[in-house]
Parts: structure tokens; C-alpha cells; sequence
């Protein structure tokens, strides 16, 4: 159980941390499933049928691979899935696996990010300890309001503060005032985040680079994204909430960002989810229109971002393809 000591981001040697390596991992590699670590897949095979027939991939010691499968599931993200299937070439699909309708790549959406944190002076206890993030969420500005200058919204998520060696390199200045203003902030801060509703745009896009490839010669992914004027203004008026919260709590000093441009760490929508295989990469239960027998389990299915966190999304709609194959698909198993 979580002892709440604080750094979660440097891992959990108490093994009370959700992540899948915990939770799903394990428990599939007691009903047999392989691990393959540090193996990087690059290609998808496709028969004369159009249906995939298995995976190129090099191996831990970087030799090449080929693992044949029914099925193929891909959770690549945002970005490493349009990579993989655009590379995925063949007669069949000579403009990548499951790209009929040219959208695979495209309306690549990050969560936009800004925030405020503020610094209190008389606290019960100090702000590092404890629960990392969404310790109170608001979605008072989630929804479309006409009166506002932008669509859709954000949510607000409240962070507690960073451990000492995030504290002493996040913005703290070098040099001699170093020392006292680590001392002015940590454990006395804490932050509003405004996680935003990241709108589709086509030009926002995954291609493959034509210059640049991996250690392997594999193209890399070259991603062409600006923030839209929407997310500008909604940001904007996130932060100006933010200090007002903030203010009114009785924050002694408020420092605040307009735009993170380290924080787009949700990758989503380069292979949308619909009925149409014109308008879309797959179907409801990430099937590939193109390829019966691909099906995607990651963020990139996603139409819109919404303004929350999607793991437990991108979770739900992976048990429900697992439960599709399972229950519906079963000349799929092997």
C-alpha cells in the first residue's frame, strides 16, 4: 500500500503504483503470455489478403525477427503507432496498414498545459508529501460557454509540490540567491494545473521523416504540430482562474506559465476510432476498417482529447477489445 512518501515519479519500490508493469504484466505472464524486453517491432506483415500475418522486429541483441501471429494488437501511442503503421507498406497497402482513408498520422492532439502554483507561508504540513496530482479537480470550465472566447474547456487539477531535487532544478534560480529561494519554496507550494481540450486539427500530424531514422535505419517519426488559436485562449483564461484561486487561498506569492512546452504527454487521435471507414482508422473495438485482424489499444483511437487524463480510458477500451477477440473473434486464437 502507498505510504504516501512523495516521489512517485522516481518510481515505487513498494510496488503500490498502478502502472502496468504492476498490475497487468504480471498477471499475464502467469496465463503465459512472453515479454520481450527492449525488442523494438517496425513492421507489420500483411498477406495477399490484405490481413496481417505477424511482425518484423529486432531483437534485445539487435537482430532481426520475424514473429508470426494471428492477430496483431498495437500500443504504440499517438506517435510510435502512425509511425509503425505507415511504415507497414505493401501491395496491399501501399500507403501504409490501415491508411485507406489517409487519416492515420493525422489530427495528432496533446493535452495543452499551463498552470499556476502558489506559495504559502503557514501550512500544517509540508506540500511534498502525499498524493502527486488530481488531489482536488474542478471541471467548473469544462463545457462549451458561448460567452467565452474559445470552444469546448479544461479542467483544473491541483498538484501538491515537488520533492527536493525537482524543486532545485524546476525553476529555482543558480547561483547565490540558489540556496534561499529553495528554501522560499519547497514544500510551501502548491499548483493549479489547466489540463486543456486539445482540438483535432488534420495539420496537426504524424509523418514519417525522410531524413532521420533510428539506430536501425528505421525512418523516425517526424511531428508537425502548432497550437491552435483556441487552445491559446483557453489556456489564457485557465491561468487568469488559476491566480484568482490561487489569490483568494492566500497564496503569498503566485508564479504562473501561459503554455508548458515540455507537458504534452498524452499523445492522441492519429488513428481515429468511427463507423465510417472513410472518416476513420477502425472500428468501436479498435479493428482495423482496413485489416480484420489489426486492432489498436492506445490513445491514438481517441476522436477527441477531452480534458482529463485518458489512461483509464485508453485501459477501458482495451479490455473491451480483448473482450471482442475473446468472446467474438475466437478464429483469431491461436
Amino acid at each position: 500500500a502507498c505510504n504516501y512518501c512523495g516521489p512517485i515519479g522516481q518510481n515505487c519500490d513498494r510496488g503500490a503504483r498502478a502502472s502496468s508493469d504492476i498490475t497487468y504484466i504480471p498477471e499475464a505472464i502467469k496465463l503465459g503470455a512472453e515479454v520481450r524486453p527492449n525488442s523494438t517491432v517496425f513492421e507489420i506483415t500483411t498477406g495477399d489478403d490484405g490481413r496481417a500475418t505477424g511482425a518484423n522486429y529486432y531483437n534485445a541483441d539487435g537482430e532481426q525477427e520475424f514473429q508470426p501471429a494471428n492477430a496483431v494488437v498495437v500500443a504504440g501511442n499517438g506517435i510510435g503507432t502512425p509511425r509503425m503503421l505507415l511504415h507497414s507498406t505493401s501491395n496491399s497497402h501501399p500507403e501504409g496498414l490501415l491508411n485507406s482513408s489517409g487519416l492515420v498520422g493525422k489530427n495528432l492532439m496533446f493535452h495543452v498545459y499551463a498552470g499556476a502554483s502558489g506559495f504559502f507561508d503557514d501550512l500544517d504540513a509540508p506540500t511534498y508529501r502525499g498524493p502527486l496530482a488530481c488531489i482536488i479537480m474542478s471541471q467548473e470550465f469544462y463545457e462549451t460557454d458561448p460567452s467565452r472566447d474559445f470552444k469546448r474547456g479544461y479542467t483544473f487539477q491541483m498538484g501538491r509540490g515537488q520533492g527536493p531535487a525537482p524543486t532545485a532544478t524546476g525553476g529555482v534560480s543558480w547561483g547565490k540567491n540558489h540556496h534561499a529561494e529553495f528554501a522560499e519554496r519547497f514544500g510551501k507550494n502548491l499548483g493549479l494545473g489547466v489540463i486543456g481540450d486539445d482540438l483535432p486539427e488534420e495539420k496537426n500530424r504524424v509523418e514519417l521523416d525522410t531524413k532521420l531514422t533510428d539506430r536501425y535505419g528505421i525512418p523516425a517519426p517526424k511531428i508537425i504540430y502548432r497550437v491552435g488559436n483556441n487552445s491559446k485562449r483557453l489556456l489564457a483564461h485557465g491561468v487568469n482562474s488559476a491566480r484568482t484561486v490561487l489569490e483568494s487561498a492566500g497564496a503569498s506569492r503566485i508564479i504562473s506559465s501561459q503554455l508548458s512546452t515540455n507537458a504534452g504527454w498524452h499523445l492522441m487521435g492519429t488513428a481515429r476510432m468511427g463507423e465510417d471507414p472513410a472518416l476513420s482508422v477502425v472500428n468501436q473495438y479498435g479493428q482495423g476498417h482496413d485489416a480484420d485482424n489489426v486492432f489498436i489499444v492506445d490513445g491514438s483511437v481517441f476522436v477527441t482529447g477531452a480534458a482529463v487524463n485518458p489512461t483509464p480510458t485508453i485501459q477501458a477500451l482495451a479490455l473491451r477489445t480483448a473482450d471482442y477477440i475473446r468472446h467474438e473473434r475466437s478464429d483469431l486464437k491461436s
